[in-house]
């Protein structure tokens, strides 16, 4: 609404509403969440539009652009597809590490597959003690032996592993706290990696996994980046990341909201539509707002960030803000739709499950606040 942009942003996004119109509409969408269900057809179809492709260079089989059209298909998906909007923010991070640290043969091998939606990725960071604070909970760890490397440990919640062709997967290769994680790209077949897909109550559409990894035998051409590197290499993509979390989670929010909305100029109570009533127009009406605020300051950043600048403050606001305002949402649409949000049939309460994953991922919100608290504004570090 606040948002202006520009022609070919324009073209992309009335290309993309058709897509997911035609492709995935809701019966469909919410179908294959009740069924957990990945939707191969969706994936694929985005992939043919080049979705997949955005932040990567003609060149290495990307549709080019950056962040800005990375957030603008983000947030579509987040309004209709909840899932395939979180496998998104996975696409682009995995395509973003291959294409800054990859080698030219680890380019070759991977990236034009992965744009064209061939070969889906995963990224294994969390453990079972830890996610937040990881350097200090990483057991998983690889080691020098037989000319390469052997890896050994587990990682938790995981998304999209189980339907993963490549694993990134973040170990310890000495004992440095931060100079001492390594990044390796590990074929999900290969031998000694089990996959074991979780019971989650939302993201229904997109795995969420545990997997071990049991004396995994990788060669030097595995290490993606710098050996001990693989944190810094990490934390240089937190910023891109933080943003795509926060489209999702606008997204998610506006898909709420919408429904929310509609609703409310459907549904009569006392003669009436229930949206003619003040109290309920006046909750609409500040959702709508704290969502306008929150997208528009991730397009704002997302805009600074494909003009060079620094964002780690503005993606940090941008991806709380828009926390908070999508869980509000979705809360609020819960309380207007009433009964009905519990119909599995409905989207409403998958809206208002799938938001929940932004109040913890990628960082917590409590974290993101200790964050800006210190690098906003000034405060002692409180962490």
């Amino acid at each position: 609404m606040f948002v202006r942009p520009t022609e070919d942003e324009v073209m992309y996004c009335d290309a993309l509403e058709k897509l997911l119109r035609d492709v995935a509409p809701v019966a469909r969408v919410q179908s294959l969440d009740n069924d957990k269900a990945f939707d191969f057809e969706l994936h694929g179809a985005l992939a043919d539009v080049g979705a997949w492709g955005v932040g990567v260079e003609a060149g290495l089989g990307g549709s080019g652009e950056g962040p800005v059209m990375q957030v603008l298909t983000l947030e579509l998906l987040g309004r209709n597809a909840t899932s395939m909007a979180v496998f998104g923010v996975i696409q682009y991070m995995a395509t973003r590490l291959l294409r800054q640290f990859g080698s030219d043969a680890q380019k070759q091998q991977y990236l034009a597959d992965l744009c064209a939606g061939k070969l889906r990725a995963s990224f294994c960071m969390t453990e079972s003690g830890g996610g937040t604070d990881i350097l200090a909970a990483m057991k998983t760890r690889a080691s020098r032996r037989d000319g390469g490397w052997r890896l050994q440990g587990s990682k938790h919640w995981i998304s999209g592993a189980a339907r993963a062709d490549v694993l990134i997967v973040v170990a310890r290769t000495a004992e440095h706290r931060s100079r001492g994680i390594t990044l390796f790209i590990v074929p999900a077949k290969q031998p000694g990696v089990t996959v074991t897909e979780l019971g989650t109550f939302a993201i229904n559409g997109y795995d969420t996994c545990a997997v071990m990894f049991d004396d995994v035998a990788l060669g030097d051409d595995a290490v993606l980046g710098t050996v001990d590197q693989g944190f810094m290499q990490v934390l240089g993509t937190l910023n891109s990341e933080r943003l795509n979390a926060a489209a999702v989670a606008s997204g998610i929010g506006r898909g709420a909201h919408r429904l929310a909305l509609d609703y409310a100029r459907e549904r009569e109570a006392f003669g009436r539509p229930i949206g003619q009533f003040q109290a309920l127009q006046h909750k609409l009406v500040h959702a709508g707002v704290d969502l306008e605020a929150a997208w528009t300051m991730t397009v704002g950043a997302a805009r600074l960030e494909e003009q060079g600048h620094d964002v780690s403050v503005e993606s940090a606001v941008a991806k709380l803000s828009a926390s908070g305002a999508g869980q509000r949402a979705a809360q609020l649409g819960m309380e207007i739709v009433g009964g009905a949000a519990f119909d599995l049939e409905l989207p409403m309460q998958r809206y208002y499950r799938d938001i929940r994953l932004y109040a913890f991922a990628p960082l917590t919100d409590d974290m993101i606040a200790n964050f800006l608290g210190e690098r906003w504004l000034g405060l002692p570090r409180s962490y």
